[in-house]
Order: C-alpha cells, then structure tokens, then sequence
C-alpha cells in the first residue's frame, strides 16, 4: 500500500562546474568542464531529463560566465530547459545582462530558465568590488544584490526607457528606446535563489519563481526539509496576496544518489544514513545544510517519500558531481529515472 502521494515534477540536473588537476578528475580544465557540460546537457535530452542548470561562481575554478554555455547548449539541443542555479546579482550589470539574456533567449527559443540572487559567501573578499560595483549609501552588500536583481528582472519587462539620439546612426522606433534583443516571456522566467523565509516571500511579492537550494538559515531548528516546506509555503502565500495571475514555479535542489553498482557504493557509500548538518553562511548567522540521498533504490525511494519540500515543489534540480566525468553522470541521472522516478511518480 502506498504511503506517499505521487506528484509530477521537472527533473534538472545542476553543476557546479568544477575542474582541478587531479588525478581523479575528468574536468582538469576549464575547456574539460565547459565542453562536458555541453555533452551532459545534450545526453541528458535524450534521456528525458527536462532541465539543464549551472551554478555560477567567481574567482574560483568553477564556471562563471553562463551566457556562453547556455547558448552553446541551446544550439545543440530543442527541447530540454538551459538555466543558472545561481547567479550572484552582486557582480552583474543589470542592463548588459538583460541583453545577455535576451540574445540567450532568443537563441534557445524560449527554455532560459534563470535563477538569481543576492549572492553567497565567496572565494575572495568582497568580490563583487574587483568588478567595479559599491553598495549605495546604507546599503549592505545583500541589499546591493537584491537592488540590481529587482532592476534586471523589471528591465525584462521590454519598457521604453531611454532617450533617443536626435541624429541617431540607424533610424529609431518612435517613443523612449528599450534593451534589445527582447525576448518576450522571460520575465516569467526569472527565479530567485532564497535562502531565509523573508527573501522567499519578498520574491513571492515580486513576482519572480523560486529557487531553494540544498541549505538555508536556521529559522526554526526543525529538520531542514521541513524548514524548507515552509518556506515554500510562505513564498506562495506572498505570491497569491500579491494577486499575480500565473502559477509560480518552485525548484529545491537534492543530491540523490541510486547505489546500483560496486562503483557508486564506492563514491556514495559513505554517506547513506548521514543527516542534516550545521554550519554557517555568513558571519553570526547558523545555516542548515540538508542531508544527501545515497541508498539502495527501495530505501532511497522511503526516504524521498517522506520529504516535505520535495513534495510541495514542482522542479527538482539534481546536484550531479560534475568532475566525475559524462559517462558516469548519465549513469547517475539515468538510474534515478529509472528506479526513483516513476516509483515516487515525478516520471512516468
């Protein structure tokens, strides 16, 4: 007898895009790393796997400028979703990243699937100032963040803004000028990265989706999927009170790992039966970290079964361990296809 409630989701994989020189690595360079990418996102097309996600991460040997890759992987692919998990706000530029968008867009025929945030700790101090950016007077760096994702999302819009040149080089549209290229629906495309309830319902306010990660602030000392169902939850409360007329999207990362075979025994193992963990993001403020899924499939598909935030969501985006190389991430992706997904009803 079944004990949990069957739900269709999207299934996405998200890298994080390492490289290194290791002699257990398959991405050595950044060329190893960006080239796979491409080639696991196609392989993962063919296998039905809806979504193809990156992290973003600066100053370090991780990938960092994710316009390229999803427009190389938007031409070498038809179907499958292209979108970043996430990018840090901090370091953009609001207006040449609309742009950067929109061509990117437009190149995949509509499947970007953007996540965006205030950004997280990060490999050097203050980052985001080598880039040329300052928060404003009484603004705090997270403030900074939101303050220019809020611009890049509301740039989508199309609006005319600016003035035109009266001895223009080409001939304008009449009226104030807008960024181009515009791609029309992107805006509904935009996802916020949250990792505290407040930033949840300020997206849900906004009107952006939601991206919730596999960590977030310690609000409540309950177990973090349970932390997480809530804020799911509190986000689309602000989302209907705020009267915007579409569904949101909603998308939490897990790392779920299928032992099927001595060589995923080998890599996973060790961390069957661990839980949640604690720990920090910043600087006076406790963060919980979620536990990894690694298990013989009947007992990874209980242990799902009993997972709050999955089961409010409509997205799951699976960690994959990128440096392992393509051959054995379709494997991983594959195994939770077939022996997870249609046992806990995300696939049929």
């Amino acid at each position: 007898m079944e004990t949990h409630k069957k739900q269709p989701k999207k299934i996405g994989f998200l890298s994080f895009g390492h490289w290194g020189d290791h002699p257990s690595y398959s991405t050595k360079t950044a060329a190893d790393t960006l080239l796979q990418s491409i080639d696991l996102a196609v392989a993962a097309e063919e296998m039905g796997i809806d979504g193809a996600y990156f992290r973003v991460h600066h100053f370090a040997r991780q990938l960092a400028s994710p316009f390229p890759l999803l427009s190389a992987i938007a031409a070498r692919t038809e179907r499958i979703e292209i979108g970043t998990g996430v990018i840090d706000m901090r370091y953009e530029n609001p207006l040449y990243m609309a742009e950067e968008a929109g061509a990117a867009d437009l190149i995949s025929r509509g499947r970007l699937q953007l996540g965006i945030s205030r950004g997280s700790p990060e490999q050097v101090l203050d980052g985001w100032s080598y880039f040329g950016y300052q928060p404003e007077a009484g603004e705090s760096d997270a403030d900074m963040g939101r303050r220019k994702g809020l611009e890049f999302f509301q740039q989508l819009e199309g609006k005319g803004f600016a003035t035109p040149n009266p001895n223009p080089m080409f001939p304008n549209p009449p009226g104030l000028l807008r960024l181009e290229p515009h791609s029309p629906g992107l805006r509904h495309r935009i996802w916020w990265g949250s990792a505290s309830d407040a930033t949840a319902e300020w997206a849900g306010k906004m009107g952006m989706n939601l991206q919730s990660s596999t960590l977030k602030f310690d609000e409540s000392g309950k177990p973090f999927h349970v932390q997480q169902a809530e804020q799911i939850r509190r986000y689309r409360k602000a989302w209907n009170e705020a009267g915007h007329q579409r569904t949101p999207r909603v998308s939490v990362s897990r790392s779920i790992f299928p032992i099927v075979n001595q060589e995923d025994r080998y890599y996973f193992g060790h961390e069957s039966g661990r839980g949640d963990s604690i720990g920090s993001l910043e600087m006076g403020r406790q963060a919980i970290f979620g536990r990894s899924y690694a298990a013989e499939p009947q007992a990874l598909v209980a242990a799902l079964a009993l997972d709050e935030a999955i089961q409010e969501a409509d997205t799951i985006l699976l960690t994959i361990p990128n440096t392992l190389g393509v051959k054995y991430n379709v494997h991983v992706l594959e195994s939770i296809l077939k022996y997870v997904a249609p046992e806990l009803g995300w696939h049929t």
